[in-house]
């Protein structure tokens, strides 16, 4: 009997993250990532019985849950600064991997899917960008703006950063990124400050 290795499985997950930020969801399959993990395949079948779709889901759980710790402890310091980080990180993860990286949550939601479902993935993509507006929000309803106001600004801002990250590797600069941050940034102090 073979001992379960968590390392492994959070290879695969982390490896699968990895690619669908850099290629999609339909261009990334189970033996690439077994590969792009460094485990032996049969371990991605081992862990992941649904196939590619239950890793996908994880994988975006995964991402999605790394920005949320990372939001988590930046909104402490207050919702322009909870901006800020949010925004840095996605500018550190454009330009340390040459344009070529955006975010799997994104690269899911795009993907065309069977008309006659809603796969699991594109629900966990739904519930990472809700997650990520609703501590947004939180933050800035915290720190004194109007209840409805901050929902409508945390959209913005989710939307806004996933729409700049793709603008940015198309035009392999960091420009739409670093203007959307400025306006967001602007935004913010006054719907926090009124």
């Amino acid at each position: 009997m073979t001992e379960q290795n968590p390392l492994s499985r959070q290879q695969l997950v982390a490896g699968a993250a990895d690619m669908i930020r850099r290629r999609g969801l339909n261009a990334t399959s189970i033996r690439e990532v077994a590969k792009h993990a460094q485990t032996p395949l049969g371990s991605t079948y081992h862990y992941f019985p649904g196939g590619k779709q239950q890793l996908a889901t994880e994988a975006v759980r995964f991402a999605g849950d790394a920005v949320a710790r990372m939001l988590d402890k930046e909104l402490r310091a207050g919702p322009v600064e909870g901006l800020r980080a949010f925004l840095a990180l996605w500018r550190e993860i454009i330009t340390s991997t040459d344009f070529q990286a955006g975010c799997p949550v994104l690269a899911v939601s795009i993907e065309e899917h069977a008309a006659d479902e809603r796969p699991a993935v594109l629900a966990a993509a739904a519930e990472v960008f809700n997650g990520w507006e609703a501590q947004l929000a939180d933050s800035m309803r915290q720190h004194g703006a109007d209840p409805q106001a901050a929902g409508q600004l945390a959209t913005l801002v989710v939307a806004a950063a996933e729409g700049a990250v793709a603008m940015c590797r198309a035009q392999r600069s960091t420009r739409p990124l670093d203007q959307v941050s400025a306006q967001l940034e602007e935004l913010t102090r006054t719907t926090v400050c009124n």
